[in-house]
């Protein structure tokens, strides 16, 4: 299945961990509140994948995510104009690669986990991505 798109997405370990996904196979992206990280979550289309970022504690890209649903309204805000998708888990990474690693590698000096931090759901640059598996010793099943 050829992917077009590729994404960040960001949670804290303490509410949604990566473990988590892995355990319950699915679950619907839902509480972005920020109108560009929306349109973002507009922009998905299934098969995407989606880097999956543990932010506050921890700081660190972890697993990777499927993107299962076509966008469509946040249910944990009716009536509001918010939307959602359902995820899948793909992988865990081999190793973390931390916010540390992404901004010490030049390569990596315009990704959106830098340059658009507050973001929860920002787009990534196919070569980012391939980049960020290869720091994570991971590879696509």
């Amino acid at each position: 299945m050829a992917t077009s798109h590729y994404w960040l997405i960001k949670s804290e370990p303490n509410v949604y961990p990566y473990s988590q996904l892995e355990r319950e196979g699915k679950t619907s992206w839902t509480g972005v509140r920020n109108f560009e990280a929306r349109n973002n979550i507009r922009a998905m289309r299934p098969g995407d994948l989606a880097l999956y970022y543990h932010s506050g504690e921890g700081k660190e890209i972890v697993g990777i995510a499927r993107v299962v649903s076509e966008p469509g309204p946040d249910p944990t805000a009716p009536r509001e104009d918010w939307a959602a998708v359902d995820l899948e888990p793909v992988v865990a990474l081999g190793s973390p690669v931390s916010l540390a690693q992404v901004k010490s590698t030049k390569e990596l000096a315009a990704f959106q986990l830098v340059t658009r931090s507050r973001l929860s759901v920002v787009p990534v640059d196919p070569a980012q991505f391939r980049l960020i598996l290869k720091m994570g010793k991971t590879q696509l099943p």
